[in-house]
């Protein structure tokens, strides 16, 4: 399929969509930073990934289902931790971003991811400590009693996406992958979250796009199908797909490495 094509498709689904279509009486928003963590479990035949449902009283995407995730909180910048994220993976998160992004606040991107999946599922992306963090925030400060610390060193930065304009919620959210076999406690320990996401399952990457998913999360999906197919040296260099809109149209780049 040409990028055009495909660009047009995607347009089309967002048109048609009842729940993903813009409310043009909505002033703009300024998207809020977020992130998402996509755990990929290989140990099946075939590779599975971890999806819940949003509540029916979320006002954005409703009852759709998703990977786990949500804000960036200014805690996950502040949070000091030895594991260190690829240079590839750094370069990816700093490319079409500010100057003044500090490596401290593109790291908080990945831990954010972290902290929300703890929080929604109870699956701790970590390995033992080594040093003695700390932080004042519940959910960071519950994680590290564990006695463990964030596993950053093999997190894949795989996609960005920027919410339209004219929606009741914006957010400029990067996604990120990891294998889950990086996981302190077991794939099948995901009763232990906080129940903001139901009906939480792990679902191969075929019958997770029969789903009821937002548009940008399909897309993901699909995403994740390709960037599989390649070596795990390999794949961090790999470029990363950016989702947005720009003057109306929907638009899909790669983030490359500076």
């Amino acid at each position: 399929m040409t990028k055009t094509k495909q660009l047009t498709e995607l347009d089309n689904k967002i048109e048609k969509s009842v729940d993903e279509r813009a409310d043009l009486t909505l002033p703009y928003i300024r998207p809020v930073d977020a992130a998402t963590l996509i755990i990929v479990n290989r140990q099946t035949k075939t590779p599975k990934v971890l999806m819940g449902k949003r509540s029916a009283k979320h006002k954005f995407m409703p009852n759709k289902f998703v990977f786990p995730g949500g804000r960036v909180d200014p805690c996950d910048s502040r949070l000091v931790v030895p594991s260190k994220m690829r240079i590839a993976v750094m370069r990816h998160l700093k490319a079409e971003t500010k100057k003044s992004l500090t490596p401290a606040r593109l790291r908080g991107l990945a831990l954010a991811a972290i902290r929300e999946t703890y929080e929604e599922t109870g699956l701790v992306l970590g390995k033992p400590a080594t040093t003695n963090a700390t932080s004042r925030h519940p959910v960071w400060r519950a994680f590290l009693e564990l006695g463990v610390e964030p596993a950053l060193s093999n997190l894949d930065y795989v996609a960005r996406a920027i919410t339209p304009t004219k929606r009741n919620r914006r957010f400029d959210t990067r996604f990120f992958m990891a294998d889950a076999t990086e996981l302190f406690n077991k794939p099948s320990d995901i009763m232990k979250g906080s129940g903001e996401l139901l009906d939480l399952h792990w679902i191969s990457l075929k019958e997770a796009l029969k789903l009821d998913l937002p548009i940008i999360t399909h897309e993901i999906v699909k995403c994740i199908e390709a960037r599989l197919q390649y070596p795990d040296a390999r794949r961090y260099n790999r470029p990363v797909p950016f989702y947005r809109f720009e003057h109306g149209k929907f638009i899909i780049s790669n983030l490359r490495a500076g």
